[in-house]
């Protein structure tokens, strides 16, 4: 059977075994990933999966499923536990799914997000040669310091449907190609730092070459060597594009129904407040074509679509899914982010260092935590010190700390490099008066 006949055969098995409501979703993969150094493959993997997932409400007791053996006799057997088991759960309406006629889905195709053609026409001799190009470009960058040097690639594509009870179907379709590389170097203290950089695409054609990732690579391994603490000191923070979603995965954390419901949220009674500076403007857009958190609708069955985090500040929205909707008597959103948005400006981020006598730049975090219900932050950083634009040195054993609330209130402005190799599409951030510690 095809997935969509799966889903749907799934469905009407599982109503006929006494559920009352049920969502399957059949699902279907295969990827390959390759590890090079020294000009030799050192891991090879390639996975196919077939799977299929269930969630059901059986008098009013909610639970969920999975198996991987699609054998029509099989999933019989597989549902009618999984019914029977449901019936020892306490009860959770709240769990019901939506009416059909609130539930809906993009034109898959207009998401753009398989690159089918691509993926069918690779082999392993052309990946093998792809590793072999990349590792060389890497090498050739290389200096004295070199301790080693990986380089990776991978292909992927995923195929799913899903069918509800109450009528709701849908399916999407996804691919993956990525490239990158790993360099460790050695120092005369004996440290051994690393970098890296990778870069994931839903096309092929939308990966940079081979030469611009090393070269890419190189520039970062050039940010992480001799690097030291400074003394503690508050000034602007001027967080690199790929970090970025550090802090913004810690933001939007509070805006989940989940943190809601459990009172763990320092944003429960800030809806429609201005919270941030007026330059903070952050989406949410499930729409982008080729974009990485693309989708055409939610796990609720809700059509994708975009909406508004933040504008001029002012938080505009709650990340809620209909269970957590119910139990908050509030209107579903949807569950969770799929493309974050901040448009760029119209500096570069070295434009922004010279105008200010003192700068970091956060490179990277290693470490640290923040809390949903405080909206408290400690991260520990990777990055640069800047004067008035000259670099000073590189940084490390350094902690930045703050509160987030008070952290979006300094925003200054968004650069010009948005960073689209990831589902958080940002440029660096330009923070004032942000608190670092360090010696």
């Amino acid at each position: 059977m095809s997935l969509a006949e799966t889903a749907l055969r799934a469905v009407e098995t599982a109503k006929k075994l006494g559920a009352d409501e049920v969502k399957a979703y059949a699902r279907s993969g295969s990827e390959v990933e390759l590890e090079q150094r020294e000009g030799k493959l050192e891991r090879v993997h390639e996975a196919s999966t077939l799977g299929l997932s269930v969630s059901l409400l059986v008098d009013g007791r909610f639970s969920s499923h999975g198996t991987s053996d699609l054998r029509p006799d099989a999933i019989e057997a597989f549902l009618k536990r999984a019914v029977d088991g449901t019936r020892y759960l306490e009860q959770d309406t709240d769990r019901a799914m939506a009416s059909l006629d609130e539930m809906g889905s993009l034109d898959v195709d207009s998401l753009d997000a398989a690159d089918t053609e691509s993926f069918a026409a690779r082999t392993a001799e052309g990946r093998q040669a792809g590793i072999a190009s990349l590792e060389t470009a890497i090498l050739d960058g290389a200096g004295d310091d070199l301790v080693s040097a990986t380089s990776y690639l991978w292909d992927m594509r995923s195929e799913s449907a899903c069918a509800f009870s109450n009528g709701f179907e849908g399916r999407r379709e996804r691919t993956h190609f990525g490239y990158g590389g790993m360099v460790t170097l050695k120092e005369p203290s004996g440290k051994l730092p690393e970098a890296f950089s990778f870069l994931n695409s839903a096309h092929r054609s939308d990966l940079l070459t081979v030469g611009e990732v090393a070269a890419d690579l190189w520039t970062r391994a050039g940010e992480v060597r001799s690097t030291s603490p400074t003394t503690s000191r508050v000034c602007p923070m001027l967080l690199d594009s790929r970090t970025a979603s550090r802090i913004l995965g810690a933001l939007f954390s509070p805006l989940s129904g989940s943190a809601l419901h459990h009172g763990r949220s320092c944003m429960h009674d800030k809806l429609g407040q201005k919270l941030g500076s007026s330059a903070f403007t952050v989406l949410d857009d499930p729409t982008i074509p080729r974009g990485l958190g693309s989708r055409p609708f939610d796990g609720d069955g809700f059509k994708a679509k975009p909406r508004s985090i933040f504008t001029e500040g002012v938080l505009d929205t709650f990340f809620i899914g209909l269970y957590h909707s119910r139990k908050l008597g509030k209107a579903p959103t949807t569950g969770g982010t799929s493309n974050v948005v901040i448009a760029p400006g119209t500096r570069s981020w070295q434009d922004v260092a010279k105008d200010a006598p003192q700068a970091i730049r956060v490179t990277s975090f290693l470490g640290g935590n923040s809390n949903p219900t405080s909206g408290d932050f400690s991260f520990g950083i990777r990055g640069q010190l800047f004067e008035n634009g000259e670099w000073v040195q590189n940084l490390s054993e350094m902690n930045v700390t703050g509160n987030l609330l008070d952290l979006i209130s300094r925003f200054v402005e968004p650069c010009n490099d948005v960073w689209a190799y990831s589902s958080y599409r940002v440029p660096t951030l330009v923070f004032d008066g942000v608190q670092f510690s360090g010696t």
